[in-house]
């Protein structure tokens, strides 16, 4: 008879911990969703045309000027996926990305083990933005013989091209409905904090 009772102890102690694995699970997929929601949100509402002077250092890395926030839309997947977003940052380490911190709007669940009835389980989670294409300047032409320099002609040159993966692109500012999209230009992706 005390085998049984320890035995059934046993198994009730597994589920609690199961229990609360599975709560645990399901709050760092809230917090990735999160996070991933958030700086896609933030690339998504960059334009390319504003970015054409910055666009080389851009694509070497460094953050856009100007980054849009996207810790709104974190804030909402974080809700989808049964949490609340308690906190999300810009990331200050030189990378273009957030830091999301969700709490699960379900406690772990009364259990035998005292205190889980109240317990939230936590997450956090990084997503950056990184560039996914090079860009090559093009060469300002020199004046033609008899024309002052700084005269301007009557189409300006591209400032240079994008490579992205296979996809080859000519900048050319007066036609933006041919400029990739930025997703085209960025990937967003988990990351460590």
């Amino acid at each position: 008879m005390a085998a049984v009772v320890g035995l059934l102890f046993l198994v009730l102690v597994f589920l609690a911990f199961g229990q609360a694995d599975v709560t645990r699970n399901g709050t760092q997929t809230a917090a990735d969703a999160a996070a991933l929601a958030a700086a896609q949100d933030s690339r998504d509402q960059l334009e390319l045309t504003d970015l054409l002077d910055d666009l080389e250092a851009i694509l070497d890395g460094e953050v856009p000027p100007g980054t849009p926030d996207g810790c709104a839309r974190a804030a909402d997947f974080a809700g989808r996926n049964e949490a609340v977003a308690d906190g999300c940052t810009p990331l200050n380490d030189g990378r273009w990305g957030f830091t999301v911190e969700v709490e699960s709007q379900n406690s772990m669940g009364d259990s035998i083990i005292e205190g889980t009835g109240s317990k939230h389980a936590t997450a956090r989670a990084t997503a950056v933005v990184e560039p996914r294409c090079t860009f090559t300047p093009g060469e300002t032409p020199a004046p033609e013989p008899g024309e002052e320099e700084g005269e301007e002609d009557e189409q300006k040159p591209s400032p240079g091209k994008l490579l992205c993966d296979s996809d080859e692109w000519v900048v050319d500012p007066e036609e933006p409905d041919l400029l990739p999209d930025m997703a085209d230009l960025f990937t967003v992706r988990l990351a460590e904090d």
